[in-house]
């Protein structure tokens, strides 16, 4: 087991940091990288949920001082609700800080075969097109950095027999076998007995299906990218809720069902009370929907500019320049 050329080639003169939990999945993916000889260090967080996690940090910590790796680490806050979507958040705006603080380039997680398989089956049973069910992509670029997910092409079974065969160190999280919380109950029942039994055509369905993912991308394309302010450039409008879809999802926000619905249906409209979208000629704005004042010099120059109004009060918080998106267009 290695990892390909083309993610060596990608990191090259990068600096990278690895979002590391002393699992199977990041474990082996910590040793790989040190087969390559890829240059890295690790973030970690103690969600302080089980008594386990401590040990989980003093073992990122061990491998950091053994390895001469930076190791960052931090403590989560309680959460009251929603346990997964706030811990993810969290934890995502923990490796940002890190990054942009101290100039990394690369983020790598560890997500692998199984994950995308429970994403696809939870997609898939509440109603999804190709595009959403897909998932988890190998590079993502984001607006600091570029994600990597080095290890989509394995299941967690060959990462366990890799760490077992080489007598690598690892933590099993036994909050994994709680059923109550989504992703465990399809990786019990479902995903983890279908890879043991189809592993090689389920690899080769998403393969197919990122082909089929790429021809219905190519009616749009990304003109301009600010902060949280993107706009797309559309040929083919019965593309436009899988572009809204793959961008809101690049920006950390999921579509359900209505409001895919809701896209086809309107040019203007607020998502999730948090996501302005707008649809005007070809274009399609996209911004968090924020409340302000304009100014009437600034109205008159969006309205000459044919920003539509629910992105204005975004652009005008912001200070994005009107007179940048525009020259984007040329």
């Amino acid at each position: 087991m290695k990892l390909t050329q083309e993610f060596i080639e990608l990191t090259k003169g990068k600096r990278l940091l690895l979002a590391f939990s002393a699992g199977i999945d990041s474990s082996a993916l910590f040793f790989l990288l040190m087969d390559a000889g890829v240059n890295f260090d690790i973030a970690i967080v103690d969600y302080e949920t089980r008594a386990q996690s401590k040990k989980e940090v003093a073992y990122a910590q061990e491998l950091a001082q053994k390895y001469a790796l930076r190791c960052y680490e931090t403590k989560a806050p309680k959460f009251s609700n929603n346990f997964e979507a706030n811990a993810r958040a969290f934890r995502y705006d923990f490796f940002e800080d890190i990054i942009v603080e101290h100039g990394y380039d690369i983020l790598l997680t560890a997500h692998q075969l199984n994950d995308k398989l429970e994403w696809f089956l939870m997609r898939f049973v509440k109603g999804s097109g190709v595009c959403e069910l897909i998932g988890l992509e190998a590079k993502v670029q984001k607006e600091r950095y570029l994600l990597l997910r080095p290890l989509l092409g394995y299941a967690k079974s060959e990462l366990l027999a890799y760490l077992e065969k080489n007598k690598r160190r690892y933590f099993i999280d036994d909050s994994n076998s709680d059923e109550s919380y989504e992703r465990n109950f399809f990786r019990k029942h479902y995903s983890d007995a279908l890879l043991t039994e189809f592993r090689v055509g389920i690899q080769r369905s998403f393969d197919y299906m990122k082909d089929d993912c790429l021809k219905l991308q190519s009616g749009y394309k990304s003109l301009y990218a600010q902060k949280e302010l993107r706009v797309l450039k559309i040929d083919d409008m019965r593309v436009r809720v899988n572009a809204i879809d793959k961008t809101l999802k690049e920006l950390g926000y999921l579509l359900s069902k209505s409001q895919r619905d809701d896209i086809k249906k309107n040019d203007s409209l607020v998502i999730g009370g948090s996501w302005a979208v707008e649809i005007y000629d070809d274009k399609i704005y996209i911004s968090p929907y924020v409340d302000a004042t304009l100014p009437k010099e600034f109205k008159e120059l969006c309205r000459v500019a044919k920003i539509p109004p629910k992105v204005r009060p975004y652009c005008f918080k912001q200070d994005i320049e009107i007179d940048k998106i525009l020259n984007s267009f040329d």
